[in-house]
C-alpha cells in the first residue's frame, strides 16, 4: 500500500454537521457513511437547534450525489466525479448498512449509535484489510473509544484546519528585536500631506500582510504595512507615541498591543477587525468604546450590533422573559459590563447608559437570527467567536453589507464547544484566511490589564 493508494474513509454524524459538504473533500478517496448517521441527521433536521440547518443540507447533499445510483450500487460506492459543483472529489460515496451488524461478546453495545460507527469501521476494515481504513470524528472521546476497540486510523477532521499548531497562528504584528532603523538598510521616505511613508527592502520583513503592524523594544517605532511586492514593503509610519496616545470614547490604550488593535477599529477603511488573547487583555471593552466613537462622535455608522455563541441558544431562549434583546442579556453580560465601566464616573450611570442605548441604536441579536438578514452602515460586535466553526463564522460576514464593520473577538484558550480545539476554531480559520485581505486586521492582546490577580491567573493557572 502506498501513500496514493485510495483510502477509505468513514464520517461520524458530527462531521456532515460541522460542514454537510464534508464527504466531497477526500479527493481520490473512498467516503463510506454508516446507516446510524443517517439516521442521527434525520433526527436532527426537525429539532429547533441551529444544527438542524446544517443536517437538512447534508441529507440534500447526500441525496444529490446518490440519487440516480441503484441499492446495489451505494453499498458499492457511486463515484462523486459525477455530483455537479465545484470540487475535487475522485473517489466514491457508499451507505454502509450497520444495521446489519450483529452483537459480539458484549465489547461494543450496539444500542449505541457511537458504537454501531465504530463497529462499521472495524466491519470495513476487516474487509479492506490491504487498505487504509480511517474513522473520522470530532468527538474527542469516541476517538479514544475507536482505538480501544482495535481502529487502527482515527482521525479529526482537518480539511478546514490551516494551521498545525496554534503557536503559527498570526498575531497581526511583527516585533523587531532591538531599534527598528538599525536593522534597515536603504530605506526611500515620501511625506504625503500629515502622512510618512517608508519602502523597505523585502529581506527585512519576508512573512508580511497587509494591515500588519511592526513595532520595535526602543519603543520609539509602530508602524503598519500598507502594501509589498517582491522587493520592497510599504510602511504607514504612525510613531509610537502618537499610538498610545489613541483614545475612544474616554478609553486609552494601556499598551503597545491596544493601541495597535484602537488603530485597526478606529480605521473606516477595515472592515473587519479581529482581536485575540487571553481573559482580560480589553478585547470587549476596546471595542465597544472604539463602536460608540464611531457611531456616536464621529457618526461614520448609525448603529451597534452586538451578538455572540449562546450554546443551546435555541432550546432555551424561547422560556426565558421579554423581548428578544431581554433574552439575551444572561449572555451578553460582558458588554452590558464595559458599558458600565465606560460610564461608572458619570453622575447617574444608569440615565447614561439608557442614553447611550437609544443614542447608538445598540441593538442584541441572537446569532440564529442573523441568517437571511443584510446588515448595513452597522458595527457587528461578534464576542466569543473562539465557539463558532468556519460556516458559523462565514454565515455572520456574509451578513454585512455596505457600511458596515465586524469585530471579532475571542479568547482561544476558552472554548466551551465539544468539538472545536485551538486549530480548528473558526476564530482561528478566519484569522488565517483573511490575515492578507486589505480591508482586515488582526492583533493579538498579549497582556491582561484587568487586574494583577486576573494577570497572575492568566500565567499560572
Amino acid at each position: 500500500m502506498t501513500e496514493t493508494t485510495p483510502k477509505y474513509y468513514l464520517l461520524d454524524t458530527n462531521i456532515l454537521l460541522h460542514e454537510p459538504l464534508a464527504f466531497l473533500n477526500f479527493e481520490e478517496h473512498n467516503v463510506v457513511i454508516p446507516m446510524v448517521v443517517l439516521e442521527e441527521l434525520d433526527n436532527i433536521k426537525d429539532r429547533h437547534k441551529d444544527v438542524s440547518r446544517e443536517a437538512r443540507l447534508a441529507i440534500r447533499s447526500l441525496e444529490d450525489a446518490l440519487k440516480d445510483a441503484t441499492p446495489d450500487e451505494i453499498l458499492a460506492g457511486v463515484p462523486l466525479a459525477n455530483m455537479h459543483g465545484a470540487h475535487h472529489a475522485q473517489g466514491t460515496l457508499a451507505i454502509y448498512p450497520d444495521y446489519q451488524l450483529k452483537q459480539q461478546d458484549a465489547v461494543l453495545n450496539l444500542s449505541e449509535n457511537d458504537h454501531r460507527i465504530i463497529q462499521s469501521a472495524l466491519e470495513i476494515q476487516k474487509k479492506y484489510s490491504d487498505t487504509k481504513v480511517v474513522l473520522v470524528t470530532k468527538d474527542i472521546n469516541m476517538r479514544l473509544k475507536a482505538k480501544g476497540a482495535g481502529v487502527k486510523h482515527v482521525e479529526d477532521y482537518r480539511t478546514d484546519q490551516l494551521i498545525d499548531d496554534i503557536k503559527y497562528l498570526s498575531k497581526g504584528f511583527v516585533e523587531i528585536e532591538g531599534d527598528f532603523w538599525t536593522n534597515v538598510g536603504d530605506v526611500t521616505s515620501a511625506q504625503e500631506g500629515r502622512e510618512t511613508f517608508h519602502e523597505i527592502a523585502r529581506e527585512i520583513l519576508p512573512t508580511v500582510f497587509r494591515n500588519q503592524y511592526i513595532i520595535d523594544d526602543s519603543e520609539h517605532f509602530a508602524a503598519k504595512v500598507v502594501g509589498y511586492d517582491q522587493h520592497h514593503v510599504r510602511l504607514h509610519d504612525i510613531g509610537f507615541e502618537r499610538m498610545m496616545s489613541y483614545r475612544a470614547w474616554g478609553i486609552q490604550p494601556k499598551n503597545i498591543y491596544q493601541a495597535m488593535a484602537m488603530n485597526a477599529l478606529l480605521d473606516p477603511a477595515i472592515d473587519l477587525v479581529i482581536l485575540t488573547g487571553p481573559a482580560g487583555s480589553g478585547k470587549t471593552l476596546l471595542a465597544l468604546a472604539a463602536a460608540l466613537e464611531l457611531v456616536i462622535e464621529q457618526g461614520i455608522y448609525e448603529k451597534i450590533i452586538v451578538t455572540r455563541n449562546t450554546p443551546e441558544i435555541a432550546e432555551s431562549i424561547g422560556y426565558l422573559p421579554g423581548t428578544e434583546e431581554e433574552k439575551m442579556a444572561p449572555w451578553l453580560a460582558a458588554i452590558t459590563d464595559s458599558l458600565e465601566v465606560l460610564h461608572k464616573h458619570d453622575e447617574s450611570m444608569e440615565s447614561s447608559l439608557n442614553y447611550i442605548m437609544n443614542k447608538a441604536n445598540i441593538q442584541f441579536k441572537s446569532l440564529n437570527f442573523m441568517r437571511g438578514r443584510s446588515i448595513q452602515n452597522a458595527i457587528v460586535i461578534l464576542d466569543e467567536s473562539q465557539n463558532l466553526t468556519a460556516s458559523q463564522l462565514k454565515t455572520i460576514i456574509t451578513r454585512c453589507g455596505t457600511g458596515t464593520k465586524i469585530i471579532c473577538s475571542g479568547n482561544l484558550a476558552q472554548i466551551d464547544s465539544y468539538y472545536l480545539t485551538a486549530v480548528t476554531s473558526g476564530l482561528t480559520y478566519i484569522v488565517e484566511r483573511f490575515k492578507d485581505y486589505p480591508g482586515s486586521a488582526t492583533v493579538n492582546l498579549n497582556g491582561v490589564v484587568r487586574s494583577s490577580l486576573a494577570q497572575y491567573a492568566e500565567e499560572n493557572l
